[in-house]
């Protein structure tokens, strides 16, 4: 019987944030800054002949929960939604909030949960060397996975102890 032969070792390291970010939108502001400055000095690079761009978000998703209150503030109802982008988030979320036909089948009023919101938001990076791995960033954590190299986890480290948010 064969046995498997390990082909690499990848590595995985989270950070817990201190404080959680406040919305999607602060994780949203890190990671596009993120892409647009590379600070991490990632590269294009090509795959079947397609040029890849250094930094590119691979994955997203936003959640929310809506509570439906009584008049004596009391929840009578929920309703989770799970959106792809932000805009998908912000539309939807907007529209369970003003629609009176759900709130009179809920039996209440609306109420937005914001403590309750969800993202997540994975970058690929290509790095000089030719690794490639992934950032993930939560509002209460920031993920390194699929690594090899500790030296870009050290230079994810640096980065993010330029970002005051990701302390």
């Amino acid at each position: 019987m064969a046995d498997f032969v390990q082909k690499s070792v990848t590595k995985s390291a989270v950070r817990t944030l201190s404080a959680p970010l406040a919305d999607a939108a602060a994780v949203n502001t890190i990671v596009n800054t993120l892409i647009a400055a590379n600070p991490l000095g990632c590269t294009p690079y090509e795959v079947g002949g397609v040029t890849m761009a250094p930094v590119a978000k691979t994955r997203e998703s936003y959640g929310a929960r809506i509570a439906y209150e009584d008049d004596e503030a009391a929840t009578v109802g929920t309703i989770s939604i799970r959106a792809p982008t932000t805009a998908a988030f912000a539309t939807v979320k907007s529209e369970l909030l003003a629609d009176a036909e759900i709130s009179a089948a809920m039996g209440g009023d609306p109420v937005n949960l914001p403590d309750r919101e969800t993202c997540s938001v994975t970058v690929r990076c290509h790095d000089p060397s030719g690794e490639i791995y992934y950032l993930t960033f939560t509002r209460d954590a920031v993920r390194i996975t699929s690594y090899e190299s500790d030296s870009i986890l050290t230079l994810v480290e640096q980065w993010a102890d330029t970002v005051p948010a990701l302390a």
